[in-house]
This record gives structure tokens, C-alpha cells and sequence, in this order.
């Protein structure tokens, strides 16, 4: 028999599988709309000379690239199998059966899931409507008081919200004085301009208590290669590293992260300027049709109740997958949201064709 913890505890829903049909265009993910760069084939045909050797283990040249890139030590850096990893390890290393966490409701489906598997209490901090699904600091800190851990994911997967760095080095020295872990999320932070006014990473060195993740998956769009990493103070991820799966990220991997980080930063900061200003624009071309889209994302995503027309989610995103779009139909986040969907911001041409598909199935 499996640990009781795993008992009755259902595997997690996730977007990004409109690959799986034809001829359907994908809004439920939030990757970079224009693809990775050009020269990624490139990249890892290079890489595939060192397939013939084990990877190194300890990531040092990539640990020293993310460095440079984030402005953070190499010895506070860890390295995953993509974001998931950094999201699992956590829990793996800090948690023991029964730790209250402290989770957003709704947010990323697997801060909950590794949580429970090594047996903490998940304490869901509802994000309300009233307040734009923003976290409210003085009352998630009330929350924290006697928790193990806080949970925060900038932008917020699935609403989009971004907190500002004043509010989160807030949080993070309050929860400090408590001694209470912060987990805060980055990965989808890099496709908003002014990353690096917004950024965390940065600062770790000078907290006791903030791990930082961040992944390549959704900036260079390859979520296909798993490539993420965690960035803490050094006896945080000292520690972190006792429990990383030898060799969890291969030679491919590395050298792939490696050449993006130094050779392609650029591909990214346009992607987040264009889709900027075409959120605007989308956003105004929904609200024409009468669309319920609410006011311009922080983000390049949207979480937006669509009760107002009538239908819910599950109805909403079928009928757009019929003209050719798929969107996130957020029920899996909760009974509460399954009248409300995600979708993303793309390019103008696509952006055009997502508009017209909604106009199709409000007004045809």
C-alpha cells in the first residue's frame, strides 16, 4: 500500500494540451507567443556532443550563467527538471507531516499537491474577487502566524495579478521575523516588462527565509526541455541540494540553458514589449464584442468570469475549440471559478483571430 498521504490525492490538471488536436490554436498556456529563438536547433545539435559523458552534476557553468544573468551568487543557485522540480524539492526538504503551508487560492495546482504528498496541511488563502484576486499583506501575514511556509506566485497562475516588490519584501520580512519560509514563484515574471524593477531574485542573499524560482519554459517557450532553477541564501540551498536527484538535468539541458541565457536574453524582453501593447489592444477589441474581460492585465494572461454570458467554463471553451481556439477552462482550480477562464495574449494576427472566434460564439 502507498503512504496514506497519497490516498485518494488526484493527479494535478493542467493547461497547454490543445497540441494534442488538430488544427486548434493554444490560449490556455501562457509560454512566449513567438516561439523560442531561431537558432534553437542549432543549439542543441552543438549540444549533442557531450551526450557521450554524464552531465555534470553540480551545473557549475550553468549555475555561473544564471549568475550573471540574475545577479545572484553561484552558491545560491540549485538546479531542476524545469520549475516543478525547484517546486518539489521544497517540500521535500523543509516540510514534515503536519507543517501548516499557507497556499493562494487559486494558484499553480502543484504548490498544493507536492505539499500534501509529504504530509502538510494545506491552509488556502482565499484571493477575493472584491480585492481583484490581489493578496491582501496584512491579512496574509495574520495567516502566517505558526505556519511553516507561504506560497506566492508572481504573476499569478491563474489570474494574472503581479505584486508589487515593496508589498513582497514586506511579506517576506514579516514572514522573516516569524520564521516562516517564503516559496515565491517567478517563472512567468520575465514576460512582463520592467522584470528586473519587479524581481526578487536579486535578493535572496539578504533573507533567511525567500526562495526565489524561475524557469525557461514559459520566456523561450521549450517546454519541452526541462530547465528551471531555485535561488536562495547558501545554507538554504545547501540544504535543498542534499535532497536534488542526482543528475536531474541533463548535458542537453545545461548546454541549451547556457547558450539562451548568454546569446538570447533579447528574444524575450521583446516578446514581453509587444504583448504589453497588444494586451491593450485585445482587451479593447473584447470588450467592443462584449466580452467580459475586465480592465488590462498586469500580465500577458487573463482570468476572467464569463457567468455574465450565460454559460460556464467548460461550455464557453468547448465552443471556442470548435472555431479553432482553446482556452484554460479554470473549474480545476476550484468549483468556485468554473465560470471563469484564462487565456493568453498572442501576437496582433492571432490576438485578431481569438477575437473573432469570441464574437463568433457571443454574437453568431
Amino acid at each position: 500500500m502507498p503512504r496514506e498521504e497519497l490516498l485518494g490525492l488526484p493527479k494535478t490538471v493542467h493547461g497547454g494540451q490543445a497540441w494534442k488536436l488538430d488544427g486548434v490554436e493554444d490560449y490556455s498556456h501562457n509560454l512566449n507567443p513567438f516561439g523560442p529563438p531561431e537558432n534553437l536547433r542549432e543549439i542543441v545539435d552543438a549540444a549533442l556532443e557531450g551526450v557521450g559523458h554524464y552531465p555534470d552534476d553540480s551545473c557549475t557553468e550553468l549555475r555561473d550563467t544564471i549568475s550573471k544573468a540574475f545577479d545572484v551568487e553561484p552558491e545560491c543557485i540549485t538546479i531542476g527538471a524545469g520549475s516543478s522540480d525547484i517546486i518539489r524539492n521544497v517540500p521535500n526538504t523543509f516540510f514534515r507531516k503536519g507543517d501548516r503551508v499557507v497556499i493562494p487560492c487559486p494558484s499553480f495546482a502543484e504548490y498544493t499537491q507536492q505539499c500534501r504528498i509529504v504530509g502538510a496541511e494545506v491552509d488556502p488563502f482565499v484571493l477575493r474577487p472584491e480585492e481583484d484576486f490581489r493578496i491582501d499583506a496584512d491579512r496574509l501575514l495574520e495567516r502566517a502566524r505558526g505556519a511553516r511556509a507561504v506560497y506566492i506566485c508572481n504573476p499569478n497562475n491563474p489570474t494574472g495579478r503581479v505584486e508589487p516588490k515593496d508589498k513582497l519584501i514586506r511579506i517576506v520580512r514579516g514572514c522573516e521575523d516569524m520564521g516562516v519560509l517564503v516559496f515565491l514563484d517567478e517563472t512567468l515574471l520575465e514576460l512582463v516588462p520592467g522584470f528586473v524593477d519587479n524581481t526578487l531574485s536579486n535578493m535572496v542573499s539578504r533573507f533567511s527565509n525567500l526562495i526565489v524560482a524561475s524557469s525557461l519554459t514559459k520566456s523561450f517557450a521549450i517546454p519541452g526541455i526541462r530547465i528551471g532553477f531555485g535561488m536562495a541564501n547558501q545554507d538554504i540551498i545547501e540544504s535543498m541540494e542534499k535532497v536534488r536527484m542526482t543528475w536531474n538535468v541533463g548535458q542537453i539541458e545545461q548546454a541549451v540553458a547556457i547558450a539562451l541565457l548568454r546569446d538570447c536574453r533579447d528574444h524575450v524582453d521583446h516578446a514581453a514589449g509587444v504583448m504589453a501593447e497588444e494586451s491593450e489592444i485585445m482587451n479593447s477589441a473584447l470588450r467592443e464584442i462584449g466580452f467580459p474581460c475586465g480592465d488590462v492585465s498586469d500580465s500577458f494572461f487573463y482570468f476572467n468570469s464569463i457567468e455574465s454570458l450565460g454559460m460556464d467554463a467548460a461550455e464557453f471553451k468547448s465552443r471556442m475549440i470548435a472555431r479553432g481556439i482553446s482556452v484554460r477552462d479554470c473549474s480545476s482550480f476550484g468549483p468556485e471559478y468554473r465560470s471563469y477562464v484564462r487565456y493568453s495574449v498572442k501576437d496582433r494576427e492571432r490576438n485578431c483571430r481569438f477575437v473573432a472566434a469570441a464574437d463568433s460564439v457571443l454574437n453568431g
